[in-house]
């Protein structure tokens, strides 16, 4: 498998980041970063996923899988009705095959790129890829290749993050840019001053109510609690009162580590759904990113 130095070293992070895994199994994590998945993609409704795995076995492509985590709190035990293979550039695979184990889950798994991944054509039913494009080289390209594994009328559920605000985007890359030099355990020691700094905005009572949009800071009007006004508008510096340290620099590390990093905007993550012989169903449009739902349309073809 030949990756380019970058996707490499974002392999690496993500081997990493899900070997940590007392960083991100607690309830708290767990149960949290359920809701989120369930409100984005189906708007808190599960029942929305059982209508798209209806009508008898489906193969669901997990494709960037990590650890399995995402997939497995979305999905749960309809899994076990299901075709599951989870694909990973990184050694996180190894830890999917094990939670999944664990979980007594049958599953597939590959390692591999997912943006090469040798698949048949139209032989999946569901595309599940949480988080994990703007991670590749070329976020457009990779979900053209994915969106040709799936089958006509299969859906395509991803989440691409979105671009920030100025100073944001700026201090984003310059930290991203502090930690390229460092191993990863290195990394993740060098957060948790950040880490820490967010626990103690988030501590802080008080609002910042800014008057009218700053259009050259690209910040918008409105009364921010202050931890989140600098987390939005300053510097990433994650906070949850119901989160470890540990959990809380995971998150960091996420975000500052992985040298592929891109961002989108709705526009461009729309060309790429278009590109790919995708039909957006709900684009889901957040300060963190977007969340999508498609569907593979073939021409003259009508589904419902």
């Amino acid at each position: 498998m030949t990756t380019s130095s970058t996707q490499q070293q974002t392999s690496d992070a993500f081997g990493y980041k899900w070997a940590r895994r007392d960083s991100y199994e607690s309830p708290a994590v767990r149960d949290a970063s359920r809701a989120w998945l369930l409100s984005r993609y189906c708007g808190g409704d599960a029942a929305v996923l059982d209508a798209w795995l209806a009508g008898g076995p489906k193969t669901i492509l997990d494709a960037g899988c990590g650890a399995g985590f995402s997939a497995l709190l979305l999905f749960g035990e309809r899994l076990r009705d299901h075709d599951y293979v989870g694909v990973d550039i990184s050694s996180a695979v190894e830890v999917a095959a094990q939670r999944f184990a664990e979980a007594e889950i049958p599953a597939r798994f590959m390692r591999a790129d997912i943006a090469t991944v040798d698949l048949p054509p139209a032989s999946v039913d569901l595309l599940f890829s949480e988080g994990v494009l703007h991670h590749t080289d070329n976020p457009a390209t990779t979900l053209r290749h994915l969106a040709g594994l799936l089958r006509d009328g299969g859906r395509a559920l991803f989440y691409v993050y979105a671009k920030k605000s100025v100073v944001r985007e700026f201090t984003d890359d310059h930290i991203r840019q502090q930690l390229m030099p460092l191993s990863d355990a290195e990394a993740w020691a060098a957060l948790e001053p950040l880490t820490k700094l967010g626990i103690a905005l988030g501590a802080l009572e008080g609002t910042i109510d800014v008057p009218e949009d700053i259009p050259l800071l690209g910040i918008p009007k409105g009364s921010y609690p202050l931890q989140r006004f600098f987390y939005w508008h300053v510097c990433k510096a994650f906070y949850r009162a119901d989160f470890s340290v540990d959990e809380m620099n995971h998150i960091n590390f996420d975000w500052f580590r992985p040298a592929n990093c891109h961002r989108q905007t709705p526009e461009e993550v729309r060309a790429w759904c278009t590109a790919a012989g995708l039909e957006v169903e709900t684009l889901r449009v957040e300060e963190a990113g977007m969340t999508v739902v498609a569907r593979r349309v073939s021409a003259g073809a009508t589904y419902v």
